[in-house]
């Protein structure tokens, strides 16, 4: 009896509830569209009222007139889109920041997976803690920093790896003075900055999996790389899906602190990416209709690549983002 009552009466709060009124409904729960309120408001204001702006990539800029009265620019609008695609130094900066983003996703992308999975099967807490702190911390370094610290490891003549190459009888190697070894100095500088932190996810993936899979795998005589195989991967594959999707998303975006940071003018032909070729023309060389037309196609191309890798995602049976 006790229990026909209890079902009895969640059943009449659930009618009470459906039937509550707008007003009602909102005087209970008003906090929480306060507090939603907050971020809708950050987002209206700093991200698509701006977007308004996107306007200028068409137009002829003058810092003088509003918005709406800046004449259209030649060629019905695409005088800017034009001029950037034959502007030598756009095509290689756009070339240098599609090579630099592949690289970071092809070497990059992969390690964060392996550190998190290298961490769950640790056996000792302090010292898995004691990692964890390690890796963490170089996320939390400007790129001013790390600069510093790379002209004290890989200077030609002064850095302590040089100075270790050349003692033992090796010749130096120009880590930031040629393009090519750059390249590789800036991916993996790029990769000790962040793999720590962006193992955070993957760690979170992997403490939501059963820990029952993992009891009824070694009752089954599995080993630890089979459990890694059959259960770990597959259970973080969900989230490194969605992370690898957004990482296409972003192949032609990058920040400006980490190339601004290393570049010199010894190696410009690969360090100069589209977010510095912006610096330079829009900031510096005052030409804002251009440098708008440059983060329009951005912005462009990164839609159709999310597009793009969530559908095949989906093509292949995964979840994707939507």
């Amino acid at each position: 009896m006790s229990s026909d009552k209890a079902v009895s009466r969640k059943a009449v709060k659930k009618a009470s509830a459906g039937k509550m009124g707008f007003g009602a409904y909102m005087r209970r729960y008003w906090q929480l569209y306060l507090l939603l309120g907050i971020p809708m408001l950050y987002l209206l204001i700093f991200k698509y009222i701006p977007m308004l702006y996107i306007q200028i990539a068409f137009k002829k800029y003058s810092i003088v007139q509003k918005l709406w009265e800046m004449p259209l620019a030649a060629n019905h609008g695409f005088q800017y889109f034009i001029q950037a695609f034959s502007d030598r130094d756009f095509r290689n900066a756009l070339r240098n920041t599609v090579v630099l983003n592949l690289l970071d996703l092809i070497i990059g992308f992969p390690i964060p997976i392996i550190f998190a999975i290298i961490l769950n099967e640790l056996p000792f807490v302090k010292f898995k803690k004691f990692t964890q702190t390690v890796a963490y911390m170089p996320h939390f370094l400007s790129w001013v920093i790390i600069y510093g610290l790379a002209l004290q490891l890989f200077a030609p003549s002064t850095g302590l790896i040089n100075n270790i190459i050349t003692n033992l009888g090796g010749e130096a190697v120009p880590f930031l003075n040629e393009s090519h070894h750059w390249v590789w100095t800036y991916i993996f500088l790029g990769v000790w900055q962040s793999f720590g932190w962006n193992s955070i996810v993957y760690l979170a993936a992997i403490a939501g999996i059963n820990r029952e899979l993992y009891e009824a795998a070694s009752v089954d005589g599995a080993g630890r790389f089979a459990k890694i195989w059959h259960i770990t991967l597959p259970g973080i594959k969900p989230t490194i899906v969605i992370l690898l999707i957004m990482a296409i998303g972003n192949i032609l975006g990058s920040n400006f602190d980490r190339p601004y940071a290393l570049q010199n003018n010894l190696v410009m032909d690969w360090a100069n990416v589209l977010s510095t070729y912006v610096y330079r023309r829009g900031i510096k060389g005052l030409q804002f209709s251009l440098t708008t037309a440059v983060g329009f196609f951005q912005s462009v191309v990164g839609v159709f690549f999310l597009l793009g890798a969530n559908w095949l995602s989906r093509k292949l049976g995964e979840r994707g983002i939507w």
